[in-house]
């Protein structure tokens, strides 16, 4: 796996749930801005399945057993999309705490995938 990017996607993913919280806690929902945000971090888990995909095809093996991985780069891909999604169906504050939420969870996935590739 490419630190770099693993590195990148957890801030991202951070900076994310951070945006989202303060909208949270000052009672907004979650707005356009957030969505052109969630769309920038999901590109980075998107590139970041590629890498992975790519480098699991060249014979290179994760430390923790592929199967493992795969499941966890598709977590990490699906997992601000979802909080997305269920953002849209509650449209108050609680929709800003769905993605904050689903931010941590990417970012600890994040943490978990450069363990599991031997990092």
């Amino acid at each position: 796996m490419l630190d770099a990017l693993t590195l990148a996607t957890g801030v991202a993913a951070l900076l994310l749930a951070a945006w989202c919280g303060w909208a949270a806690y000052r009672d907004q929902p979650t707005k356009d801005w957030h969505f052109i945000g969630m769309a920038v971090v999901s590109v980075l888990a998107l590139v970041q399945l590629v890498v992975g995909t790519v480098q699991l095809a060249r014979g290179e093996k994760p430390d923790q057993g592929t199967t493992i991985f795969v499941a966890y780069l598709l977590g990490a891909f699906a997992c601000v999309p979802a909080a997305g999604f269920m953002s849209l169906a509650e449209r108050t504050r609680w929709g800003s705490v769905t993605v904050a939420a689903g931010g941590v969870v990417l970012a600890v996935l994040e943490v978990r995938l450069y363990d599991i590739w031997g990092g």
